[in-house]
Formats: structure tokens, C-alpha cells, sequence
């Protein structure tokens, strides 16, 4: 093997491995070598990474070296394994330390800087707050801390009629509650409070398409300047009379949906706005999370054509983007982090690649590790 830098993706099960690597391998033309692994692929004491690699789409498991970096494709809370990989091949060398979010840590982090006019007021839920939320809001969202997918996201609102609707991903309320009829009850039930924490959000009233609700999601990436950019900006519209826009019956360029709602004029001002604080959350993030080198940030337009933060996500789904006309996006979203990696590469020393051996595909795998359960890429 040629004397290149040696890139790692570390991933969740040994079955994503190819089709991960093919993702990445596809979109890249950069003099290095790529290989994928799951944490427990990793030799400790000997120092080596039973990998696998792609040649002309063929993939070949053997022992490699530790790599220069490692790209974090696990969804995880825990770090275990990405503190042990930076301890052996050095800090800042692994990127997207932590890509399972806690919102109210970030929630807290984001108040604290310049894009705080951006951020609803959000709280940490507990018994009798959302009574005197309601009053004040009229309409919370309460969400997992550690939430993904808009999973066990509710709509609380309180009516003209003062009745009280409970909603899960659509609009329809699946709980009523009349006025002065308690419905902290039923909130506690759903959402099992010792499970996780949950948190309290001021309620955005959306800008509609066609009566149907959208969000903007924002992919912040670094690339071979080590910089965060944008790399692509998408609107996600929700099915009919559906708040939830994670089950999106479309995806659109950004482009193309806002000049439906607004002047070109406001257009413009909304994806230059959408720019300069996608970036800027993205480096506040970095500054709690570690060593990061993507993040996707959702925002919703309110009836007064004001844009709201509602949450950063730490492993963007790439595959939504599939069915979007422009290629030059798809190439970049999959590009950009080998070019990061390549970037951080630069500072190593180089490696023996006389070290690579083949491995039989019998050899024993079972090194006991971290074990990281993930949804699908």
C-alpha cells in the first residue's frame, strides 16, 4: 500500500460497513486510503483494526494500523470508545466526537451567544410548569433531550375555548382535555418521566406551504480548509395536516420553496440569514461537543416571516436528500468529510503501510467492546 494518509469511519455494525464505505469511496477523488470499522473491530493491546476496504467496489477485510483520523459515523451518547481512539493516535484527530445531542445542554449553550434572538424559550420540563406555559404561549412542544426523528415529540395547545389538545406528529389532538379538566396526568404517563429528561418549548405558530407545515434544514460541514460552510440548505414539508416535518411527504432545494411564500427580496435576506447562523451555531456547538465536522441546524418561518432555531442535530440523515434534482449536492455531503479528514491528516507523521496484513474472514472477531446501537444511516 502507497504512503497515504489512512482514514477511518467508525461505524455501528459490521453489516454497514460496505455499503457506508461505498457511500463515501463514491464521491471522493483525494490521494488516500479509506477503510470502515465497528468499535469492536478494534485490537487494543495489539494496536491494530480489523477494517474492511473497497477495491473496484469488492470489499476485503484485513488488519490494519490505527488510522491518522477517525470519522464518527456511531450515533451514540457515550464517548468510550473516541476518547480511547484520540488517546492512541492523538487529540482532535477524531471528529464528531459526540453526534447524539443533548438539546438542553445545547439550548443553554445557544442563549448564551450571538444567535440567541433565534432560540425559543425552552425549559426543562417538570410537574406544573406546563399549565402556566400554556397560559403564556397558548402553544409547547415538549421534546426528548435526547430525541432524534421528532420521536415522542407532543403539541400541546390551549384553544380560543380553553380546552387543552395533546398531539402527536399530526394535528389532530389524540387527547382532549376541557376547560379546567387537569391533563398533567395524561402528560406524565406519555412521556415516562424516568426514562429520560424532557424539555418545554415555546411554541412557533409555522408559515405554511399549500396548508401544509415545512421546516429548513441546513447542512453545516467543514471541508479541505478545515472551515465550516454550508453544503446544502433543504425544505422538508410535512403530509397534510401533519406538524411533525421528520415524516416528510417532500424534500425541496430552499430555493425553490421560498419564492413561493415571499419576494425574492425577502428570499434572499431569509438564505443569507440562514448562512450566517447555521455556521455560527455550528461553532458554538463545537465549542461544548468536541472535535466536530458536521451538523444539520432545523429552522421554522413564523406568520411574521421570523426564523426560529428549533434544534441542531448531530448525524444528519443523508439519505433524505436522495431525491434531489441537483447532483453537485449529493457529491458534497458525502465528499466534504473525507475532505476534513484529509485535512486533519496532514499534521501526521506517516505511517508504515508494510503493516497492513490480510486477515481470514474466520478469524476470531469477538474482541469484547462498546457495543453502539444506531438507527439506520
Amino acid at each position: 500500500m502507497e504512503n497515504r494518509p489512512l482514514i477511518g469511519i467508525l461505524v455501528s455494525s459490521r453489516n454497514s460497513r460496505k455499503r457506508i464505505l461505498k457511500l463515501y469511496q463514491r464521491y471522493h477523488n483525494l490521494d488516500l486510503q479509506l477503510y470502515a470499522f465497528t468499535p469492536a473491530d478494534i485490537r487494543w493491546k495489539k494496536q491494530r483494526i480489523i477494517g474492511l476496504s473497497l477495491k473496484k467496489g469488492i470489499g476485503k477485510q484485513r488488519s490494519f494500523p490505527f488510522p491518522h483520523v477517525v470519522y464518527n459515523r456511531c450515533f451514540n451518547k457515550k464517548s468510550i470508545t473516541i476518547q480511547r481512539l484520540e488517546e492512541t493516535i492523538g487529540s482532535n484527530k477524531c471528529f464528531n466526537n459526540v453526534n447524539f445531542f443533548n438539546k438542553w445542554d445545547l439550548y443553554n449553550l445557544l442563549i448564551q451567544s450571538t444567535i440567541k434572538p433565534y432560540v425559543p424559550d425552552t425549559f426543562l420540563y417538570n410537574e406544573g410548569n406546563v399549565t402556566d406555559l400554556l397560559e403564556k404561549y397558548k402553544l409547547v412542544f415538549i421534546k426528548p433531550a435526547y430525541g432524534f426523528r421528532g420521536k415522542s415529540v407532543y403539541r400541546i395547545e390551549r384553544t380560543d375555548t380553553d380546552e387543552v389538545h395533546i398531539s402527536l406528529h399530526s394535528l389532530a389532538p389524540r387527547y382532549i382535555f376541557r376547560k379546567n379538566e387537569s391533563f398533567q396526568g395524561k402528560l406524565d404517563a406519555l412521556l415516562g418521566l424516568k426514562k429520560q429528561k424532557y424539555m418545554v418549548q415555546q411554541g412557533i405558530r409555522m408559515s405554511q406551504l399549500d396548508d401544509q407545515y415545512f421546516d429548513i434544514r441546513v447542512l453545516v460541514q467543514k471541508g479541505i480548509l478545515g472551515e465550516w460552510t454550508v453544503s446544502i440548505i433543504s425544505c422538508r414539508v410535512a403530509y397534510h395536516q401533519y406538524f411533525n416535518t421528520s415524516m416528510c411527504e417532500n424534500i425541496y432545494d430552499v430555493a425553490e420553496i421560498l419564492p413561493r411564500i415571499f419576494s425574492q427580496e425577502k428570499t434572499n435576506e431569509i438564505i443569507q440569514t440562514l448562512n450566517e447562523v447555521s455556521v455560527k451555531a455550528a461553532q458554538e456547538a463545537e465549542t461544548h461537543m468536541g472535535s466536530l465536522g458536521e451538523l444539520s441546524v432545523d429552522f421554522v418561518i413564523d406568520e411574521h416571516k421570523k426564523l426560529w432555531i428549533i434544534e441542531l442535530n448531530g448525524k444528519p440523515q443523508k439519505n433524505i436528500y436522495k431525491d434531489l434534482k441537483n447532483v453537485t449536492h449529493k457529491e458534497q455531503i458525502y465528499r466534504k468529510p473525507l475532505e476534513y479528514a484529509y485535512y486533519l491528516s496532514q499534521s501526521c507523521l506517516a505511517y508504515d503501510s508494510a503493516s497492513v496484513q490480510p486477515v481470514s474472514a474466520t478469524s476470531d472477531l469477538s474482541t469484547a467492546s462498546l457495543k453502539i446501537p444506531s438507527p439506520s444511516e
